[in-house]
């Protein structure tokens, strides 16, 4: 057991002189070398074979198990698409195949002058543009419309919030253009209502005249003096139409009241029976120029009055020439026409001056005359000395 001990006790200094012999051996190069470069920059690397079959595999996989959704998507997209597009000619078609044959129907069922002229071609013809126009606008917009929600419904986006906010902008909008909405929806119904056309000669409260457009949204008028006048569709409260159907001509004849009646009817009877064989006058009038009889008697005079229905529009134009050949027809025949200021009969005594019954003037009127200047209170007298 000494020995052991003593040969421990020998062997330990020579190992910790050995390490420390390596240790400097190991250490002292380093320090000879000076100090260490500094690293440079490895090249990147490039993926190995294995690996890039790895990542392929991996997006083939992906691929693979949503090919089916994207298949699916894109089909039912594309059957919305197509269902739209084929729906909305085929509407458009028919709304075009419908007002065509309206046009036909209007057009084939005159039998009458009246039906012919209340609906001549031009106004066919603005009134089915007008018409057809806002069908396919509106059949349009409903079927584009729901095409679009259905496509983003299909890729599950969320319809809601837009449904929301399509709904407070359409509040909005609709207060804030509420005039704009009042016009356009007039202008809609009194284009298929058919209440009056270019042409027609209307009264719209606000403003008369010729109709020379009719708009969804504006009305135009010329006045008896050229003007133009922009009537909105939505502030016409009444339309008188004056061209629909037909027109009155009526003239007043004032004649003297101890005139023959028969001969005042016979003279505007051949007036009549002459203007309705004359061109142009035959077919402006639609019907015989009729003597209606007394209209109003008075002490001087008397009214008779003639009427006679004429084409749309036409009875100023017939009022006129009547009157001139009536007047003419007159003179002819001796017969006198009286009108405005009272005309005195002939042989009938004279009326009294209307100053006979009225009484002198006062001498007390004039401030200069004696009995003035005798009832003026007598001055007082002068207290200047």
């Amino acid at each position: 057991m000494d020995r052991t001990s003593d040969r421990t006790a020998q062997d330990g200094p020579l190992h910790l002189e050995v390490s420390a012999v390596s240790l400097s051996a190991a250490v002292l190069p380093l320090l000879a070398a000076g100090p260490s470069p500094s690293p440079t920059p490895t090249a990147p690397t490039v993926p190995s074979l294995k690996e890039a079959h790895e990542s392929a595999t991996n997006a083939a996989g992906w691929v693979e198990e949503n090919w089916s959704t994207w298949l699916a998507i894109g089909l039912r997209v594309l059957l919305i698409v197509v269902i739209a597009l084929v729906l909305r000619a085929v509407v458009r078609r028919a709304i075009t195949k419908l007002i065509e044959r309206m046009n036909r129907r209007t057009g084939s069922s005159t039998a009458t002058a009246l039906s012919g002229l209340l609906v001549n071609a031009e106004r066919r013809r603005q009134r089915s543009e007008a018409i057809g126009s806002v069908l396919r606008s509106v059949a349009s917009f409903l079927i584009l419309g729901t095409a679009a929600l259905m496509v983003l419904g299909t890729f599950q986006i969320n319809l809601a919030p837009l449904l929301a906010s399509a709904g407070v902008a359409g509040v909005a909008i609709g207060f804030g253009a509420r005039n704009l909405v009042t016009d356009f929806l007039s202008g809609v119904f009194m284009i298929l209502e058919d209440q009056y056309g270019v042409g027609d000669s209307i009264d719209a409260g606000v403003a008369s005249g010729e109709v020379i457009e009719v708009g969804l949204r504006v009305t135009k008028l010329r006045g008896v003096d050229g003007e133009i006048w922009y009537v909105r569709n939505g502030e016409v409260k009444r339309i008188g139409n004056l061209s629909q159907g037909w027109s009155t001509a009526g003239v007043d004849v004032t004649v003297r009241s101890d005139e023959d009646l028969d001969k005042v009817k016979e003279t505007l009877a051949a007036v009549g029976e002459r203007m309705s064989k004359e061109e142009p006058w035959n077919e402006m009038l639609w019907g015989p120029i009729e003597t209606l009889g007394l209209d109003s008697v008075l002490l001087d005079s008397m009214v008779v009055r003639v009427s006679a229905k004429t084409m749309p529009g036409k009875s100023l134009t017939v009022e006129r020439e009547l009157r001139w050949r009536i007047k003419r027809a007159f003179d002819a025949a001796g017969i006198a026409i009286v009108g405005g200021a009272t005309v005195p009969l002939e042989g009938a005594p004279a009326a009294a001056d209307p100053t006979a019954g009225v009484a002198a003037p006062s001498a007390y009127a004039s401030t200069v005359s004696p009995q003035s200047m005798a009832a003026s209170p007598i001055p007082p007298p002068s207290t200047s000395k």
